[in-house]
């Protein structure tokens, strides 16, 4: 017999396996001896009044517990009609374990490198200061997300089928405990394995990997009235052609939006955010997050969420990493981009989170001769005036966050996880006025959510600037461009995803409309 009970744990009761099995059999009547096993299948962490784990657990009483198989269901694609994929981040991977589902062959076109070379190039970044156009924090196989702590949480649940995404993650590595977490994560230690796992299952099954290998234009044929994608070229003159397009290539390949720009192919400005990243010590984010609680030892480092309006503007925290740190996250020379990461145990000593501002085109009318390209111009000028402030470096420029909204430059600034150097940095006056103004007054109101969050322990470091594309590519109901048949934008890089999760859902979603158009 199998009983499902909900149940509030306190953190100790939590993470001893003895005093959970009693405490839930407690709740669901049954004697602690009869319950062979406890499996946990949702669980949330609360502590706005006591800290408590709000927990739903499964009690096997009489029957053993047989763990769940996550294996996917993939088909000998070696064969089958050919899908071009640009992109081997989260959208572009999934489109591709979805393919190979439905007997379509993946072919995936990436510019950046194999997550095993792809460390190295990050490595010999943090050596030489110099970045690698091709393969860096955001380029290559696993897209940005493989640096970017592997946060699983997203709010696009009408997207499609969420845990199985959760699934072939398990199926490829990552701690099966991310299909209970409210607020899941995986890790960036963790995920460029789980990456090549996911590489593997792929090219066992027929679907081929093409690394280095930046996509030029695409292969169009004219077909009456109808212009349709049959493939891509690349930089080398090389075709590769399909029953159509993925294009899936992330929120920095600001090249795929000139080329369309080039084309006149259209195109829309989309908004985005921009602003820094806040960086605190972790033990001041614990204390305010758990309010000194006895339990401390059995908790996880704590997380915040943020949000408010100042002068019609979101100001919010992106991408919180408890126990993480900040990195170089330029995709070329002359600009200054910061990023947040953290690996599966959050063991830095610090927290970080993208604090952003949410910018429209009518905010930057000074952009508007750019067209749908208007807010990128303006993203790029932001990032080259950091570089610029950083002595055309890689250099974080950097500030205590007291010192930024008093509107004053810091005397020294505080230590930082900045995986590289610092220079110090009046960014009250290095960022555009309308987001200092919308930063300086959210750090005030977060402040009285969360008491001893403005302090000049925190700092504040330039700029964050990739919280999402500042362009869209836009798609009809058949997930199509409206002018371009066969060509399926999706993900971060199109403007309809904004994370891991809802990035692969989008992913899955084009690979499925293909396949319905085409059978």
């Amino acid at each position: 017999m199998r009983k499902v009970v909900e149940i509030d744990l306190r953190p100790e009761e939590y993470a001893t396996p003895a005093l959970m099995k009693q405490a839930a059999a407690r709740r669901a009547g049954i004697a602690p001896n009869d319950v062979r096993h406890v499996e946990v299948l949702r669980r949330s962490l609360d502590s706005r009044r006591g800290i408590r784990y709000h927990t739903t657990v499964e009690l096997y009483v009489g029957e053993d517990f047989t763990p769940r198989d996550y294996c996917g269901h993939y088909q000998d694609c070696h064969s089958k009609p050919p899908v071009i994929i640009v992109g081997a981040g989260p959208a572009g991977l999934f489109a591709a374990l979805r393919a190979l589902e439905l007997g379509l062959k993946p072919i995936i076109i990436e510019r950046g490198q194999p997550v095993e070379q792809r460390r190295y190039d990050i490595a010999q970044l943090g050596r030489t200061r110099q970045v690698n156009p091709e393969s860096n924090w955001c380029f290559g196989e696993g897209g940005a997300g493989t640096y970017s702590d592997g946060k699983l949480y997203t709010r696009s649940t009408k997207r499609g089928n969420i845990d199985y995404v959760i699934q072939r993650f398990i199926e490829h590595g990552a701690d099966p405990a991310i299909a209970i977490d409210a607020h899941a994560h995986i890790g960036t230690d963790k995920l460029s394995g789980i990456i090549a796992n996911i590489r593997h299952t792929i090219e066992e099954h027929g679907g081929e990997y093409h690394f280095s290998t930046r996509v030029a234009d695409m292969i169009t044929e004219r077909k009456g009235a109808e212009l349709r994608v049959v493939g891509v070229t690349d930089t080398n003159g090389n075709s590769y052609r399909g029953e159509a397009v993925i294009l899936a290539t992330g929120h920095s390949a600001r090249d795929i939006y000139r080329l369309f720009a080039t084309h006149g192919w259209e195109l829309q400005a989309k908004p985005f955010a921009i602003g820094v990243r806040v960086e605190h010590p972790q033990s001041l984010i614990n204390e305010i997050q758990y309010h000194h609680s006895r339990e401390m030892r059995f908790l996880p480092p704590a997380a915040y969420s943020l949000t408010t309006q100042v002068d019609g503007h979101g100001v919010f925290s992106f991408c919180m990493c408890p126990g993480g740190v900040i990195v170089p996250a330029a995709t070329d020379g002359e600009q200054q981009v910061v990023n947040g990461m953290s690996n599966s145990q959050r063991n830095s000593p610090f927290a970080n989170s993208g604090i952003a501002v949410t910018v429209s085109p009518d905010d930057v009318p000074q952009y508007a001769d750019h067209g749908a390209l208007a807010l990128l111009a303006f993203q790029q000028e932001v990032e080259q005036a950091a570089f610029r402030a950083a002595g055309n470096s890689i250099s974080a420029p950097i500030q205590r966050l007291t010192d930024f909204c008093e509107g004053h430059a810091s005397s020294r600034s505080n230590r930082s996880n900045y995986l590289g150097p610092t220079t110090d940095c009046p960014l009250h006056q290095l960022l555009p006025p309308f987001v200092v103004r919308c930063l300086q007054q959210g750090f005030r109101q977060f402040d009285r959510k969360m008491h001893g969050f403005l302090t000049e322990q925190a700092s504040v470091l330039a700029v964050e600037s990739r919280t999402s594309s500042p362009v869209r590519i836009p798609r009809d109901e058949t997930m199509q461009h409206p002018l371009l048949r066969g060509l399926y934008p999706c993900g971060e890089g199109a403007g309809y995803a904004g994370g891991i999760v809802s990035s692969a859902l989008d992913g899955i979603n084009a690979i499925e409309k293909l396949f319905n158009t085409q059978h």
